[in-house]
């Protein structure tokens, strides 16, 4: 039966299938340029003109690196949570109990040398940070290293830091860090989420080339898988939803 005018004008448009690209969860990026992250701001932590900014980034990626956790995670850390040995000791000896997730479940990670030096630095930092408090100072590990204004208010550095702080933080590293080796390394991501999860997954068999190639001794000069020789109270966590604004 042949179609009417009025039947082809009712009919809704043809129309062609679009493609949408996949926006989440955005791209991981490998445990070697996680591992790259680590050992830059390691290293630029402990030099002698290095800023307390600088310092306490380093110490959130030293965190994620060892116990995977999210943003949320590490801001309840204290400085009780830390259990470093003495500088006697052998200086892999240390770890830090992290309550993780909505349930604030606690497990014990364990720290390797690096980490450990890079926290003992912290710590002398933070008590600078504290000294011009009044009062007992706050026992949160990661505090605020500028003066800051809240509603025309002053706010003293040196108080526990929110998860917007540490999101501005790496922000202003990535953009430094992209805009040094612009054409040299791929660009890091703005969102830390994409570093976090190449520590929380399996590495892939290019990070294991790049594992096997790396030294035995594990230090601020060398970065080092965190997948083997952890218990399972060592595990971090898998991929999950991206921090947000924080």
């Amino acid at each position: 039966m042949a179609t009417t005018d009025d039947e082809l004008a009712a009919r809704p448009p043809r129309t062609t299938p679009v493609s949408i690209p996949r926006t989440y969860p955005r791209p991981t990026v490998t445990r070697a340029e996680a591992e790259t992250v680590w050992r830059d701001l390691a290293a630029a932590a402990m030099l002698p003109d290095a800023k307390p900014e600088t310092a306490r980034l380093a110490v959130v990626v030293a965190l994620t690196r060892a116990t995977g956790a999210r943003y949320g995670d590490l801001l309840r850390c204290t400085v009780d949570s830390l259990a470093l040995h003495p500088e006697s000791a052998r200086p892999e000896q240390g770890s830090v109990v992290v309550l993780h997730g909505k349930h604030r479940t606690p497990r014990d990670h364990r720290l390797d040398g690096g980490e450990v030096v890079l926290l003992r630095h912290w710590l002398a930092v933070r008590a600078e940070l504290c000294a011009g408090l009044e009062g007992n100072p706050p026992r949160a590990l990661l505090l605020t290293v500028h003066h800051t204004h809240d509603n025309g208010t002053t706010v003293s550095r040196g108080l526990p830091i929110t998860k917007q702080g540490l999101v501005l933080s790496w922000r202003r590293y990535v953009q430094r860090t992209n805009a040094r080796w612009a054409g040299v390394r791929p660009p890091l991501p703005t969102r830390f989420e994409q570093v976090r999860r190449a520590w929380s997954v399996e590495p892939g068999p290019d990070d294991a080339s790049v594992r096997a190639a790396e030294p035995a001794g594990r230090g601020l000069e060398h970065g080092s898988d965190r997948g083997q020789g952890s218990t399972s109270s060592d595990a971090p966590r898998g991929p999950a939803n991206p921090p947000g604004p924080a």
